[in-house]
Parts: structure tokens; C-alpha cells; sequence
């Protein structure tokens, strides 16, 4: 097997089909409802209607919650609100149907699938159809060591490849994509960071669980140290994954960049999402045109990941719990979106000038 290159996907991805979307506007302008009544839903309908390469646009019946776990050894810094090498807790909650995005995947009737692709746990403490992709057992402390080796951060990216192709060929037509992780934040701020240029300072936020004030300066310390680890590899995305990412950020990556390859949008959750998809769009620039900001989660890194890549968060409710449970809440609005723009009627014909002139009578 050739060795992967990231760089390859610039010429595998394209963006929604531009004529198409043309199509969809023109055909939102003769709807009933006056153009600009519906904000920003009519620009959702639009791009979905691209990224489908349909007019009416279809609407979304088999969307698919992807959730992809690991766990992360910067997590033993206590940087995290949670203890380090406990992932798999979450996994188990959404098992049994008691983390956050299960009860709203369960309500909404969307399927969840998780991946296991870094967990530092026993694989005899969950199903076998979980851990059976796992690349490692946790990851390297990114501040003063690699979280993967290359053949690792390779294997990690073609796993996401390949749940990318298994859902696109089951015919999901959206996914909601997030993460079940301990440390994915503070591996997440590095990233962006590192892309972005910025300073550890400027992107170190306080995680989904929340953590104090001496956690969020050990965290500060830990991204630092990490920036200095990732700023001479930033030439080759697979290096810089392999030096500061894990198996569940590298997989969500591939994932990233097969879905755009195979034209199936993307709802983004939180800030580990936005990391990974910043490194698809360094890869391939016109990848983010296949993808959604779900919601905004108050971390900075996020927002300075999706100002770089021109993506509006479609909520912002201040929800943090990350697993997917942002993205999953702005689900509804995207296939309100399609319903509308596919089911509202057009407006009758309108008189044409000459026609008016008739019923005024003779001049």
C-alpha cells in the first residue's frame, strides 16, 4: 500500500455543483413565501439542493449521528474535567442510552454509530462492533511526545476513509459528526493554533466539563508545549496529526475528507470536529463547501477555526457536552430547511405588462 498522502484529496473533492444551486435560488424566488421571509433556512435548502445535485431538494431521511472515541494522554496534566482514561464511560452512556445525544438521537429517531479508534480501555468493557476498528489503546502526551507514530496516524485516517465510504454506500444522506473523548479539547486548541498561527493563550478554553482556573493554566502550558512540537511539521498534515492529534482526531479527519469526496454533507459539533475539519481544509480547500457548523460551543479555538474556514454556526445555545449533541440539535433546522424548499408552492403567474394594459381597457 502506497503511502497516503493528504494532499491527493485536492483533486479528489469538488464543490456542490454550482448550477444546481442557481437553479435551487431561482426557483426559491417564485416561491409563495417572499424571498428573505424564511433567513436563513432558504440558504440551507440552497445548499443542500448543491450538495445533492437536485432541484427540488430531497429531503433528509436517513441522516446518521458518527461519533468517533479515544482517549488522550495530555488528559494526565489534568487538563480535563474529566479523568484521564475514561472515554469509554461516555461510549457506555450513549450505549445505554443515557448520554445526551442518545436521548436526543433516540427522539429524533436517528441511528448512532460509534467508533472506537483510540480508547485507552479494555475492549471487554464494550461490544465488540465498537472496538473492533480500534488503531491503538490512547495516545502520547502531546507536549512531550508524538500521539501516534506515521504508520498509526495512516492507519487512523484510511479507518475514517473507510466508515465514510461504508456510510455513503448504506445511503446515509447527512452525518452528525462528533466526538467521545477525554483531552480532545486541549489536542483540538493545539491544531488550531498551530494552523491559525495564534498563541496557546488565545484558543485554550475550558472543555466540555468545565475545569478551574489552575486546570485551564496547566491546559494553557500543555497547548504551548505542544505548538512547539507542532509548528516545524505543518508542511505535511499526516505528520502533524501523527505529532499532535490521536487515532480519533486522525480518523475524524479521513472521515472529513472521504464524505466530501463522495458528496455527503456534514453537520460539525464542537471544537474537536472544527479542529480535524481545519485539517481537511488544509488538505483540500474546497472540502468545508460540504460541511455544516452545527453550533457554536463558547471555545475560542472553535470559532477561530470556523472564522478560517467562513462556516456559520447554525445554533447557539451554549451547549458544551460536545459528543454530537450541538450538531444533532441543528439537525431539525437543516431538514426544515429541505422541507420548505422542496413543498412550499410557487406563486401563480403574475400578469405581465401587456396583460395589465388589457384589463385597464384602451388607452
Amino acid at each position: 500500500m502506497s503511502r497516503l498522502n493528504l494532499d491527493d484529496f485536492s483533486e479528489l473533492i469538488e464543490r456542490p455543483d454550482s448550477g444546481i444551486r442557481r437553479d435551487a435560488e431561482e426557483r426559491r424566488e417564485r416561491l409563495a413565501v417572499p424571498p428573505g421571509a424564511l433567513g436563513r433556512l432558504d440558504e440551507l435548502g440552497e445548499w443542500l439542493a448543491a450538495a445533492q445535485g437536485a432541484v427540488p431538494v430531497r429531503p433528509v431521511e436517513r441522516p446518521k449521528a458518527v461519533l468517533f472515541a479515544g482517549d488522550h494522554g495530555v488528559a494526565a496534566l489534568d487538563v480535563s474535567g474529566r479523568a484521564a482514561g475514561t472515554a469509554y464511560a461516555l461510549v457506555r452512556a450513549v450505549l445505554d442510552g443515557s448520554g445526551p445525544v442518545a436521548v436526543l438521537a433516540r427522539r429524533a429517531g436517528v441511528p448512532v454509530r460509534i467508533v472506537d479508534a483510540g480508547l485507552d480501555c479494555d475492549p471487554g468493557l464494550l461490544p465488540e462492533e465498537v472496538v473492533r476498528h480500534r488503531v491503538r489503546r490512547g495516545s502520547g502526551r502531546i507536549d512531550v511526545e508524538d500521539a501516534l507514530t506515521a504508520e498509526e496516524a495512516e492507519r487512523a485516517v484510511r479507518l475514517g476513509m473507510a466508515i465514510a465510504d461504508e456510510e455513503a454506500d448504506s445511503g446515509t444522506d447527512l452525518v452528525v459528526l462528533g466526538d467521545l473523548s477525554v483531552g480532545g479539547t486541549t489536542v483540538a486548541a493545539t491544531l488550531i493554533a498551530a494552523l491559525c498561527g495564534t498563541d496557546a493563550s488565545v484558543v485554550t478554553g475550558r472543555g466540555g466539563a468545565g475545569i478551574d482556573d489552575l486546570a485551564w493554566m496547566r491546559k494553557c502550558a500543555a497547548v504551548r508545549d505542544a505548538l512547539r512540537r507542532a509548528r516545524p511539521v505543518l508542511g505535511d498534515q499526516l505528520e502533524l496529526l501523527a505529532t499532535v492529534g490521536g487515532a480519533d482526531v486522525a480518523a475524524t479527519t479521513g472521515f472529513l475528507l472521504q464524505a466530501a469526496v463522495r458528496r455527503m454533507p456534514v453537520i460539525l459539533d464542537g471544537v474537536v470536529s472544527a479542529a480535524c475539519a481545519l485539517v481537511g481544509q488544509r488538505a483540500a480547500f474546497r472540502a468545508p463547501d460540504w460541511w455544516l457548523a452545527g453550533q457554536a460551543s463558547g471555545e475560542p479555538a472553535q470559532a477561530k477555526a470556523l472564522d478560517r474556514m467562513a462556516l456559520n454556526p447554525l445554533l447557539d445555545h451554549g451547549v458544551t457536552v460536545g459528543e454530537g449533541t450541538g450538531a444533532l440539535l441543528a439537525l431539525p433546522l437543516v431538514q426544515a430547511a429541505a422541507a420548505l424548499a422542496a413543498e412550499l408552492p410557487e406563486r401563480p403567474d403574475q400578469p405581465g405588462p401587456e396583460d395589465a394594459r388589457g384589463e385597464g381597457g384602451s388607452d
